[in-house]
């Protein structure tokens, strides 16, 4: 019976060539020469550092930019959070991966409204839809795909026939 996986997760390497990239680029913009600012990849988020608010919107459009040159998903950055610290202003955005219980119910209920013949069934952070039919299941990918209602970057893993 074929089946795939709903996955949301991001290559890493990607993100860090991006936020690299997004380094070297703030390096030669003329606006930014004389200021202290600084883009930095961790564990959990991505952090923009500047003095200025609007520096950090600048910021944030070339790490939009380099991303996605790197076809890398502008949804893997969930909500910021600003720290204000001295004279430097910090964004914080927090790197979303895995499907929370929320979203997977959500994705569910979505399949089954749409009355096509598979099942869907939520195991951990990721979602499995079988079905007897191939083209049933490019159905469901094409469904999830157009939803502008997810806010998650999601792929299709382990597609078995």
């Amino acid at each position: 019976m074929p089946s795939f996986d709903i996955v949301s997760e991001f290559d890493r390497h990607e993100l860090t060539n991006a936020v690299d990239q997004a380094n070297r680029e703030l390096e030669t913009r003329y606006d930014f020469r004389g200021v202290e600012a600084s883009f930095e990849l961790s564990e959990k988020s991505v952090d923009l550092e500047a003095e200025q608010d609007f520096q950090l919107e600048q910021m944030f459009m070339m790490l939009t930019t380099t991303m996605s040159k790197r076809k890398v998903d502008l949804r893997t950055l969930g909500e910021p959070s600003d720290t204000k610290s001295g004279k430097l202003v910090k964004r914080s955005y927090p790197l979303k991966e895995g499907i929370d219980q929320k979203a997977a119910k959500d994705m569910v209920k979505k399949i089954k409204e749409s009355k096509i013949k598979v099942q869907a069934s939520i195991q951990g952070d990721q979602v499995r839809v079988t079905g007897k039919k191939r083209d049933d299941l490019q159905e469901v990918m094409q469904l999830l795909r157009g939803d502008e209602s997810i806010e998650l970057a999601l792929q299709f893993n382990n597609f078995r026939d």
